[in-house]
């Protein structure tokens, strides 16, 4: 049987989304993956989409999602990328949640946004080693 994984941040359009593809690259087949955000954007952050194909990971067909509460009852192990507002992100408040507190790399230099993808690749990395523990 597959489990669920979810990563949620508030617009689901740059952290939440590379936490996703860098699960579904790296994870074993048995997980299924998904992103969401409580106020989902209307498109990826470009920045993040250029970023990630700089390490050869194409995010041009991603969508923000709006989190629902089935994908959060469905999901063995949610993790909130870093917002700390009740209203926004009601994820914080679910049970066994992992909260990462990683920046949103909105507004942020192009730097600035590869050291947030790295810190999420290596973030990823450590769940997928617990996870298959």
């Amino acid at each position: 049987m597959s489990e669920n994984v979810l990563f949620v941040c508030v617009e689901n359009a740059g952290r939440s989304q590379m936490a996703e593809a860098f699960f579904r690259k790296y994870a074993p087949v048995r997980f299924n993956v998904f992103s969401a955000g409580t106020t989902p954007s209307s498109q990826l952050n470009p920045i993040v989409i250029q970023v990630m194909k700089e390490i050869g990971i194409d995010m041009t067909n991603q969508h923000p999602k709006m989190l629902s509460h089935s994908m959060i009852e469905n999901s063995s192990k949610t993790v909130n990328m870093g917002c700390m507002d009740r209203e926004s992100c009601p994820s914080l408040f679910v049970k066994d949640v992992l909260d990462w507190n990683i920046s949103d790399p909105k507004e942020k230099s192009l730097d600035e946004v590869r050291e947030i993808r790295d810190k999420i690749k290596s973030e990823v990395m450590n769940l997928i080693k617990t996870l298959e523990a």
